[in-house]
């Protein structure tokens, strides 16, 4: 295992501290804009910039490395980066922070798929599943690590901005450190969202619905934590804990996804996903331990749609490019996460801080609803046709092309499934 990440271990650091900067940024901005009184839509407003600015980096990043190439590109996208949480500490307001949160989302996009590029050319198909793994678990592990720094200091002053931004410098020191060259610039496979959802309706909607729901969950659940009277390390671990559930979830339902049409596992995890967020509605101002273990089970049930919505339009896409589909998934996500939080930000400013969890109890009970309704359109492809299930953060962009389940040339997996042990055979 050593040996395997060896080569990679520069580049996992360097996601670890960009990921433990932005996780903290993530609940500390809404913290704060709720202390500032900056009103629910606002804060959503500020949650979609984020999402627009991601958006923006994944759309820009390839034509802007062909320009300056990759160390360049990264010196540059890190050093804004590490500016904005101090920017954010200088000049409180609804407008600014909007400006500076659409900024942050470009740059850490950016800077993750040239970290992510780098992984793919450095691993092998050999080594790709650990890397893979690896990497998803550093994610996992270090938002996680993010949330609870916000035991460190007090939102309303200004240390936990600045270490954010001494986080995202760090991330420099190991690429600026490293002996691995430079990967071959970033290609960008395209494919019509028309034609993604005639391939697979349920996986398109499954990820938009991840990008509307768990969009409004960052952006406006540390708010609602914090109207709902729970401390700052409260809220720490209120989101820490929707993390890890989300996390120890994944390979459960992948499991249970390989051994049955994937709709149904979709089906039950919105359902429960649903009734997780109406829980949370219904203990509103419970005592704080009761809350968190309702958030934990809203990560359970709510996380692993992403990864299952992906493996489910794999297992339909057959001879269509996989980076494309890939692509295109992450582009609809990144269009729910937009919109997501700024519909939720108006529900609050309608209904009251139980308006978040009313949305997405609504956006995943509809999801359940529409995957109930294919499965009696379509058959399920048979099970020699169904891809591994690999667990995929739906926090941050994942290359196509470093998923195990892609081959050498990027196009959609072929190798069969060995049911008895969940890998692909030789």
């Amino acid at each position: 295992m050593i040996a395997t990440l060896a080569p990679v271990g520069a580049l996992l650091l360097s996601v670890a501290l960009l990921l433990t900067g932005n996780g903290l940024q993530g609940t500390l901005l809404p913290v704060r804009a709720n202390l500032e009184s900056f009103g629910a839509l606002s804060i959503g407003v500020m949650g979609s910039a984020y999402y627009i600015g991601f958006v923006a980096g994944c759309i820009l990043t390839p034509k802007l490395i062909r320009r300056a190439g990759h160390i360049r590109l990264f010196a540059a996208m890190v050093s804004i980066a590490s500016v904005v949480p101090l920017a954010h500490a200088m000049l409180v307001g609804p407008l600014p922070w909007w400006l500076l949160r659409a900024m942050t989302g470009l740059c850490l996009a950016g800077l993750y798929l040239i970290i992510e590029s780098w992984l793919n050319e450095r691993a092998t198909p050999e080594n790709r599943g650990v890397v893979f793994t690896t990497y998803t678990t550093v994610n996992f592990s270090v938002i996680t690590l993010g949330q609870m720094l916000m035991l460190v200091d007090d939102p309303v002053r200004f240390h936990l901005f600045s270490l954010a931004s001494i986080l995202v410098s760090l991330a420099a020191v190991p690429v600026a450190l490293t002996r691995s060259p430079a990967p071959a610039p970033i290609s960008s496979a395209r494919l019509s969202l028309r034609k993604l959802y005639r391939v697979s309706p349920v996986g398109v909607a499954g990820v938009l619905t991840v990008g509307l729901a768990n969009g409004a969950f960052w952006g406006m659940a540390p708010a609602f934590a914090s109207q709902a009277g729970l401390t700052v390390p409260q809220i720490a671990w209120f989101m820490s804990a929707t993390v890890v559930g989300g996390a120890l979830a994944q390979w459960p339902f992948g499991r249970l996804s390989d051994r049955m049409d994937r709709r149904r596992t979709i089906m039950i995890a919105c359902t429960l996903a649903c009734v997780s967020a109406l829980l949370l509605i219904f203990i509103y101002l419970s005592m704080p331990a009761v809350m968190i273990v309702a958030a934990f089970l809203f990560g359970i049930f709510s996380f692993p749609l992403y990864a299952l919505s992906v493996a489910h339009t794999n297992d339909m896409a057959k001879d269509v490019d996989f980076v494309a589909v890939a692509g295109g998934l992450l582009l609809t996500n990144g269009v729910g996460s937009v919109i997501g939080p700024m519909i939720a930000g108006v529900a609050m400013d309608r209904f009251g801080p139980l308006g978040l969890f009313g949305f997405t109890a609504v956006m995943h009970a509809t999801m359940a609803g529409f995957a109930l309704y294919r499965m009696r359109q379509r058959a399920a492809p048979p099970q020699e046709q169904k891809a591994d299930f690999v667990p995929m953060p739906s926090t941050a962009p994942v290359r196509a092309d470093l998923d195990p389940r892609a081959d050498e040339t990027g196009g959609p997996p072929s190798r069969p499934v060995d049911r008895s042990s969940g890998n692909a055979a030789a």
